[in-house]
């Protein structure tokens, strides 16, 4: 994989300069590409810029997001050759900062059910997760040091435990959504990919102009382990990466111990679909009854089986959800942040599914900043990750604690 920060220092210190930092992505897209499908459409002619932090740097899209110079077709055939006429805010936030558009990165279609082609890195026989599937194999497979996701229950972290690379899905509305097509507004939350935390951290510090996200490792974290039993049991492979994760900062210096949760987070879980469908058939109202046939079958099939919730159900929901944000405060009061597991295990054989997002999904209903870190690899070399999550806003704080348990997994 290609490290961003390791690209910015050679950089600034002019040791390498932009266009031969963008040329190495170049070239491993052209060698690879072929083989793991990352891309959705490729930039016909990409140019380093001369300034920003982030120059020099190959950064791919996620299909939903719009760009003015590429189409943005969802992975779905409703949009194809699709032509936004502005780029949305976060890629403008990526130019401004100086990174250069390589492409657009597969979607399975409208960042749902219904997946893409792309190959996993490390396993050609395994899916690399979805809904953002492009980006994270892209920068599994080295072609980018930088991509660009969304998660609205699991589509950031899940697919970078299944690739073995570093992601973050930060607290809700940190990065824009603005010109990225809406599933759920309460939920979808555009997040970053890239090698290491660390690389993650530059990224997302540039992006958003905040330097206290560049903080370094933090010593003798506090870390409270959740197992998500409401969530149902992990795989044995996911259970022994938690194990491994807990181990490794435990022996690095941390303090950890196991959390159980309180029954209103375990409702708030439960919550999560009825906030997501009720607000998918909105989102999708066109789609859905102007162009019934054309929709994406899995989609569909989901959207025709969730017509019957109410707006009292809604209503419910969403109350549930803000009384459980109030208590995962209190919760934070008495930890640093909490590991959990990214995904059940690892990734699963085969291209027609991506994964359970089951994991996932009460991390991004409560809005907090969540942080994949690669920490166990399972048979058939697949990577599987865990994740730090800190309180809402506290994203520098979960970027600290990931980058103490990297550096544990790796001593």
């Amino acid at each position: 994989m290609i490290s961003l920060a390791d690209l910015k220092r050679r950089i600034d210190k002019g040791e390498l300069s932009p266009e031969a930092a963008l040329a190495q992505s170049l070239e491993v897209i052209a060698a690879q590409e072929k083989t793991i499908g990352a891309f959705a459409h490729l930039a016909p002619h990409p140019r380093a810029q001369q300034q920003g932090p982030l120059r020099g740097i190959a950064v791919g899209i996620k299909d939903i997001v719009d760009t003015s110079d590429m189409p943005t077709q969802m992975g779905a055939e409703i949009y194809k050759g699709h032509r936004p006429r502005a780029d949305a805010p976060v890629v403008m936030l990526l130019k401004e900062a100086g990174a250069t558009v390589a492409g657009k990165t597969t979607t399975t279609a409208f960042a749902a059910n219904d997946p893409t082609a792309t190959l996993n890195p490390h396993n050609h026989a395994h899916t690399p997760g979805g809904s953002s599937s492009g980006s994270a194999a892209a920068v599994a497979a080295g072609m980018l040091p930088l991509a660009l996701g969304t998660q609205t229950g699991g589509s950031v972290i899940r697919p970078a435990s299944f690739c073995g690379v570093a992601a973050i899905k930060p607290s809700y509305r940190m990065l824009p959504t603005v010109g990225v097509k809406c599933f759920s507004w309460t939920l979808d939350t555009v997040g970053v990919f890239a090698a290491g935390v660390e690389d993650v951290a530059v990224a997302l510090s540039a992006m958003t102009s905040r330097p206290e996200l560049l903080a370094p490792a933090a010593k003798a974290p506090k870390i409270g382990v959740v197992t998500q039993d409401f969530a149902g049991p992990a795989e044995k492979a996911g259970t022994d990466a938690l194990k491994i994760a807990a181990a490794a900062a435990e022996k690095a210096g941390a303090s950890v111990r196991e959390l159980k949760m309180p029954t209103l987070i375990a409702d708030a879980w439960r919550i999560h679909t009825t906030v997501q469908q009720f607000e998918a058939h909105q989102a999708f109202a066109w789609e859905y009854r102007e162009n019934y046939d054309a929709m994406p079958p899995l989609l569909r099939k989901r959207l025709d089986e969730s017509r019957d919730i109410q707006p009292a159900d809604y209503d419910e929901a969403r109350s549930v959800a803000r009384k459980a944000r109030v208590v995962l405060c209190e919760i934070f009061r008495d930890v640093d942040v909490i590991l959990a597991l990214s995904a059940p295990g690892a990734a699963p054989k085969g291209l027609d599914w991506t994964g359970d997002p089951r994991f996932n999904r009460l991390w991004t209903l409560m809005g907090t900043p969540c942080v994949n870190v690669p920490a166990h690899v399972a048979e058939g070399n697949l990577p599987i990750g865990v994740q730090v999550i800190a309180d809402f806003g506290d994203d520098a704080k979960a970027l600290a604690v990931a980058r103490f348990l990297e550096a544990a997994l790796r001593a």
